[in-house]
């Protein structure tokens, strides 16, 4: 057994392990809270929450055998949203519980130590206190667990809610006549996820109300296959205009890495397809390649590399020596990147390449899970990325991480919204 095969096993155990407990602690706390109904009522609901557990175990374990392709796309949606939130509302329940659990047990031992038995040395008034602790952190753990069920099933609302992001960045480095330069930049727009051409389409009415200079794409734009781009939707991704251009760069979901094919060249053709649409969408897709983008006689360095990516566990098909072949760096200080995969800044980007000024990346999609305001912006992706989502800067270097205008895997956003990103240059 390898290294890695046995740290994949060593993480599925854990995983288990929290989902099991979980399912102890969540039973415990549903148990509790229908202990004082009607015995019709007790088993009613008892049968209800075992069966919906059922389901949604059964929906997990035969993930792969179910063609959802046949099951409607609204029903699918909820289905997916209401596992989702189920799950997490277990994590929560367990968490609460376990919190409460370990509170008493330091009790105990406190007791304990002080050579005191804890239960008859306890006065009727604490006891009582102690139940009602008990029974307020169950019920809290409840309450978080169904406000989870209810905000990833209203969630699947949000999915086509873009949300359009305004920022200004200056630069010492940039000429002064791209000052003003007004880009869009869009990110992960997995097209096999969507349900509805009229509301993409509104997606690309609110780009093209931006009135940008250029427009930028980073990456994944299906899930896997290029047939999921139909004809209505290569007619309204063509809409995409601007007056310097529309470029695009390709994306760890592009590649065609996570479906079988029966043979090497059917993968490869199914790329070579993808390159075709980027095309005939005009669109102008850079593979390890950059343009030399020129106002007021003036030049600026557009640089588009496949995706790279620092986790072990996505593609490094990537070359930025290759894109940076033929490239006057001396008479071009101010260079864009586009690079799907955030993590590319600090494993590369930022030690190797300082004249890189901006890096745009997408990829996280924020998780479409979190809290994404002014006052706080968390998401349970931060543990695994240290750039997630929006404006970092190192030094004179900026990245900025979109939160993507597509959505894979949950049908739905929560807290974290589709992202039309608006940079003006200064």
């Amino acid at each position: 057994m390898t290294f890695a095969s046995t740290d994949m096993s060593i993480r599925f155990i854990i995983i288990l392990s929290i989902i099991l407990l979980a399912e102890y602690y969540s039973f415990i706390a549903v148990r509790g809270a229908l202990r004082t109904m009607q015995p019709v009522w007790r088993i009613s609901l008892t049968a209800l929450y075992v069966a919906f557990t059922l389901m949604a175990w059964g929906g997990l374990v035969l993930f792969r055998a179910i063609n959802w392709a046949e099951v409607p796309h609204l029903l699918r949606n909820i289905y997916i949203a209401m596992v989702l939130g189920f799950t997490v509302g277990k994590i929560l329940v367990m968490l609460v519980m376990l919190i409460d659990d370990i509170r008493r047990l330091i009790t105990w031992m406190i007791a304990s130590l002080a050579f005191r038995n804890p239960a008859p040395g306890t006065s009727p008034a604490d006891q009582s206190m102690t139940i009602d602790r008990s029974v307020f952190m169950r019920q809290a753990a409840l309450v978080l667990g169904g406000l989870s069920l209810v905000g990833f099933t209203a969630g699947i609302t949000n999915r086509y809610r873009y949300r359009v992001r305004k920022i200004k960045l200056s630069f010492a480095s940039l000429p002064d006549a791209f000052k003003g330069l007004r880009i869009v930049q869009i990110s992960d727009i997995h097209t096999g996820s969507f349900d509805d051409h009229r509301a993409v389409e509104h997606g690309i009415e609110r780009i093209l109300h931006q009135e940008a200079d250029i427009i930028l794409f980073t990456g994944d734009l299906v899930n896997n296959v290029a047939d999921e781009i139909d004809d209505r939707f290569k007619a309204i991704y063509s809409r995409l205009k601007a007056p310097m251009g529309v470029y695009s760069t390709l994306g760890n979901h592009d590649y065609g890495d996570y479906v079988p094919w029966a043979s090497a060249q059917e993968k490869r053709a199914n790329l070579e397809k993808l390159k075709g649409i980027h095309a005939e969408v005009g669109w102008r897709l850079l593979m390890n390649e950059h343009v030399v983008l020129e106002r007021g006689n003036e030049k600026i360095a557009l640089v588009g590399i496949e995706n790279w990516s620092a986790k072990a566990n996505f593609p490094k098909y990537g070359n930025m020596g290759k894109a940076y072949e033929g490239l006057p760096e001396k008479n071009i200080p101010f260079k864009i990147l586009l690079s799907h995969d955030p993590s590319h800044w600090r494993g590369e980007v930022l030690n190797s390449y300082k004249d890189v000024s901006l890096m745009l990346s997408g990829h996280t999609h924020g998780m479409q899970f979190g809290v994404d305001s002014k006052w706080l912006k968390w998401s349970p992706v931060q543990y695994v990325y240290d750039e997630w989502a929006g404006l970092y800067r190192d030094g004179d270097q900026c990245l900025y991480v979109n939160r993507g205008f597509g959505f894979l895997g949950y049908p739905g956003r929560l807290g974290v919204l589709p992202e039309i990103t608006v940079i003006e240059l200064a």
